[in-house]
């Protein structure tokens, strides 16, 4: 399995910072010889600075990337989703959900989906409702809005900049690489730091 993540300068950091740990080790993975693939992309191979700072390396183009059905690709927020320079990866977005390959979008990166009219018939979310009528002067998905930290519909997750569990639940879920009981076990674990949850954890995984 390849997963994708869109890099771009101002990225949310922590928006990813549940997930690529767990895909990147495999350490709960119901199959320990299974393997993830993570390939940074962006528009140019320049390197990117994240919100908290940190420099990226672009892996590959978007344009050299051959899609396959069991791919995801992962758009994290940034401040700068509404310029010019990330039309490709939004086209790029809508032809994969129209072949049915996973996009999961986060904060920002939801705002420039219901910009280009993807989130118009499809179930969704995003930091609010009245920020997406604000901020997308072509947004007409209001009546498929879902106030919740995360939404799969089909194909798409969405999710709001506050939720990044929520939202690194779903995808993580949306992989089929964990046993669900072991997944809920690591996800109370974060959400309520009880040490119940961490027993619950280990023994799930024994």
């Amino acid at each position: 399995m390849k997963v994708y993540l869109y890099v771009l300068d101002t990225l949310a950091d922590w928006e990813i910072g549940y997930i690529l740990p767990e895909l990147n080790t495999g350490r709960y993975f119901s199959d320990k010889n299974k393997r993830v693939e993570i390939i940074k992309i962006s528009n140019s191979l320049e390197v990117i600075k994240t919100m908290g700072g940190i420099e990226i390396h672009p892996d590959k183009l978007i344009s050299e990337i051959k899609f396959e059905k069991d791919d995801i690709l992962i758009l994290p927020g940034s401040n700068i989703w509404m310029e010019p320079q990330n039309s490709e990866i939004i086209t790029t977005a809508k032809n994969l959900l129209e072949n049915n390959i996973k996009v999961c979008a986060i904060c920002g990166a939801t705002s420039a989906l219901a910009e280009a009219g993807i989130l118009d018939t499809r179930k969704h979310t995003s930091n609010d409702k009245d920020y997406l009528e604000m901020f997308c002067n072509n947004y007409k998905g209001s009546e498929n809005y879902i106030n919740a930290p995360a939404v799969v519909c089909e194909n798409l997750i969405t999710a709001g900049g506050l939720a990044s569990l929520e939202f690194s639940f779903e995808v993580l879920k949306s992989t089929n690489l964990f046993d669900l009981k072991v997944l809920e076990s690591w996800y109370n674990l974060h959400k309520t730091r009880e040490p119940k949850y961490y027993f619950e954890l280990m023994n799930c995984l024994s």
